[in-house]
Parts: structure tokens; C-alpha cells; sequence
């Protein structure tokens, strides 16, 4: 007997993981591709992390921990969160998982009965619908454009507001635009979520990686009645270049948290220890990795704009924050480059990668099928060269 369920065929594969795969299938070939689809910073993790996890295994902390993480981790996070945030937390308030994406999981899990609504922007992070779905929820989806600045308004909210309506979710800095709200947008946006009484699901897990040009706020901290109603999702992945250590978290209401602990338990139960001790160190010890890498992305993020812009037919917003450009490149749609018709993303993103060996997301996995992800998590040297390329096939 061959049997799926339906829960599960409704899952579209994730297009960031299958560039990615066809992008190492041939670099393992020997073709030099350029790789503008990784969405994990380029830089190792800083020794002082590193020597955490070495100490840890070296004394023998690898065995079960508490599901929802080890109190000193937690302790850690509660003291980000104050320092950082200005959110007072407590150790039960926060439950430590396998990476953001499963504090999301977990999230969404909790927070939806079928055929409950989540208010979800497009373009959106591509796994965020198919969670919203196997939760039973509902990815209802506002469109946002360039003209907004990628971002969503209280007046598009309302509009796509039911009584099915759960919760809005947002994700400042945004995978994939680079868009950033800022304080005085967030406070419409929590006033809404008050006046209805919805939950706001805080993506911030690009919160460290912002360029200045907005201010960079946690909208549980624009007053008590929001912070009861927000569930801040966070992780150290893109911060501290700790992508393949899996450590995520959630701080929320004491109730939420009881709920999703009972979940995790029955689930995946802890995240790896030695990451959790990797961890504390990555909250409590020395910043200065994390600004040294935010500064290397600003010029990167800088140089690429401007390469981008001059390509004829790209149209591009200079991204806030993450390690993302988003640009338009549908004037290319309805052409024929080197024999091949481009009908969409998914064509031109496909020429790139076979004839200009450049491996770049296309928009359509992001619900904005006129755009293409570039991720400027590579060093300057490689961005040079994948832009001439992508300027080489373009031209034809």
C-alpha cells in the first residue's frame, strides 16, 4: 500500500533548498558556480563560541536537558532581551528549539484550529505559508509592492481581516526584501492587533544584521497590552554564523509557553546540548564578531545595489537589514535569451544558473513571481564575479 496524506501532498518543496541542491550538484560536477541563493552568513562562527561547545563535549555535557532548553540558556536570552530589547522575560517564558524555523513550527502549531487565519505578507519567507498550512491555518496573503517599500499597512491588514483571523505575522528585517518597519509603522500595526484582539508573531532573527537607516524595534516592546499578544521568534543562526547548530527560541506569555513546551516534549524534545552551551556564550560573551560581520554585509549590500542598478531592466530597493536584494526582473520576461524563452522567475533564474553559472532565487517561491532573491552572504570577490556573468547573459 502506497498512502500519503493529504497534509502532507499539500507541501510544496521549499525552492531556496532545490536551488541549492541543483547548485551543489554541479559544483560536485566541477563547474564553478556562484551561489546567491544560501541564506546563512559566509563567516565562521567566532572562536569563542566555538571553544563553548569544545568545552562542553570535553566535560561530558551531552546528555538530555530540559525539553524547552537549559535554564542557563534561557537566563541568557531573558538578560538579551532586557539589554537589548528592553522586554522583561522570565526563564518559563522562553522554550529553546531545534532553530527558528521549529520555534515557528511550534508557534503555529499552538496558536491554530483549522481553518484559522494568519495575516502573511507577500513576498514572504517561502516556509512560512507551508507551516501556516500544516497547522491547519490559513495563509492569508497581503500584497505588498516596491512602491510600499515591501511592507504592509493597518488600512491592507483590515482589508483581509475575518472572523477567522488568528494573528499577523511579521518579519522585520525581512527575508526576502531587506524591508524593515519602523517604530512608528510597528505602532499602527500592534493599535490594529490590540483593537482586534490578535496575536503579532514576530520574526526577528535578522534583527543584529540592520544598516541604519531604520530603527530597529521589537514591537513587543511598544506596551504591555502588545507584549501580551506578541510571540517573538529568534534564533542565533544569522547573527553569530551558528546556521548548522540549531538553537532557536520563543518568548511569549507563560500560557503560550506551557503549551508549546507540552508540544516540544511530545515532539523533538531538547535542542542539542552542546549548541545550548554554544549558545550562552553567543548571547554573554563579546559582540564584536557580529558588528564586524554587519559592517562586511553593509558594503556588500552597498556594492551589489549599485552593480545591480546598472544592469539594464533590473530594478532594485536598497535593503535595511538581513543579507538580501530583491530586485525586479521581469522586463527580461517574454524575451529570448541565448535561445530560451523567458516566461518567468523560475526560466531566467534557470538560465542563470546553466549558462551564466550563477545559482539566484526565483521570486515565485516568495509569492513575487516579477523578482529574484540574491543573497549577499559570499565574500566581495565572488559577488564581483557573479555579477559579471549575470551582466554577460543578460546582455544577450
Amino acid at each position: 500500500m502506497e498512502f500519503v496524506s493529504a497534509k502532507a501532498r499539500a507541501i510544496s518543496p521549499s525552492p531556496t533548498l532545490t536551488i541549492d541542491a541543483k547548485t551543489k550538484q554541479l559544483i560536485s560536477q566541477g563547474v564553478d558556480v556562484v551561489n546567491f541563493s544560501v541564506g546563512e552568513p559566509d563567516f565562521d562562527t567566532p572562536d569563542h563560541i566555538k571553544a563553548a561547545a569544545i568545552e562542553a563535549i570535553n566535560k561530558g555535557f551531552t546528555k538530555y536537558t530540559p525539553a524547552v532548553g537549559t535554564l542557563d540558556l534561557r537566563e541568557a536570552i531573558c538578560q538579551k532581551l532586557k539589554k537589548e530589547n528592553h522586554l522583561d522575560y522570565k526563564p518559563g517564558q522562553i522554550i529553546v528549539s531545534n532553530g527558528g524555523k521549529h520555534s515557528l513550527y511550534n508557534v503555529y502549531q499552538v496558536i491554530c484550529d483549522p481553518g484559522d487565519e494568519v495575516i502573511l505578507q507577500a513576498p514572504y519567507w517561502v516556509s512560512y505559508p507551508e507551516m501556516i498550512k500544516l497547522a491547519g491555518g490559513v495563509p492569508v496573503v497581503v500584497e505588498t509592492s516596491a512602491g510600499d517599500g515591501f511592507k504592509m499597512t493597518p488600512e491592507m491588514i483590515k482589508a483581509k481581516l475575518s472572523k477567522k483571523t488568528r494573528a499577523i505575522n511579521l518579519n522585520s528585517p525581512s527575508n526576502p526584501t531587506g524591508a524593515m518597519y519602523s517604530p512608528k509603522e510597528l505602532e499602527a500595526i500592534a493599535k490594529l492587533a490590540v483593537d482586534y484582539d490578535l496575536y503579532i508573531i514576530s520574526d526577528e532573527i535578522y534583527e543584529k544584521l540592520t544598516y541604519g537607516e531604520v530603527e530597529q524595534v521589537s514591537v513587543a516592546s511598544l506596551g504591555p497590552e502588545i507584549k501580551k499578544r506578541t510571540i517573538i521568534v529568534n534564533g542565533l543562526s544569522k547573527a553569530y554564523s551558528m546556521t548548522g547548530w540549531r538553537i532557536g527560541y520563543t518568548a511569549s506569555e507563560q500560557y503560550l509557553a506551557d503549551v508549546m513546551a507540552a508540544l516540544q516534549s511530545h515532539s523533538t524534545s531538547n535542542p542539542a546540548s552542546i549548541s545550548q552551551k554554544a549558545g550562552v556564550q553567543a548571547l554573554l560573551g563579546t559582540q564584536e564578531p557580529v558588528e564586524e560581520m554587519r559592517v562586511e554585509f553593509k558594503k556588500r549590500r552597498d556594492y551589489i545595489v549599485q552593480r545591480l542598478r546598472a544592469i539594464t531592466g533590473v530594478s532594485v530597493l536598497v535593503p535595511e537589514g538581513a543579507f538580501y536584494v530583491f530586485p525586479n526582473v521581469s522586463a527580461f520576461y517574454g524575451k529570448t535569451i541565448l535561445g530560451k524563452k523567458i516566461l518567468g522567475s523560475d526560466q531566467l533564474c534557470e538560465l542563470l544558473l546553466l549558462e551564466g553559472q550563477v545559482a539566484v532565487v526565483p521570486g515565485s517561491g516568495f509569492g513575487a513571481g516579477n523578482y529574484a532573491r540574491f543573497s549577499y552572504a559570499t565574500s566581495m570577490e565572488r559577488i564581483k564575479t557573479g555579477l559579471d556573468r549575470i551582466e554577460a547573459v543578460l546582455g544577450r
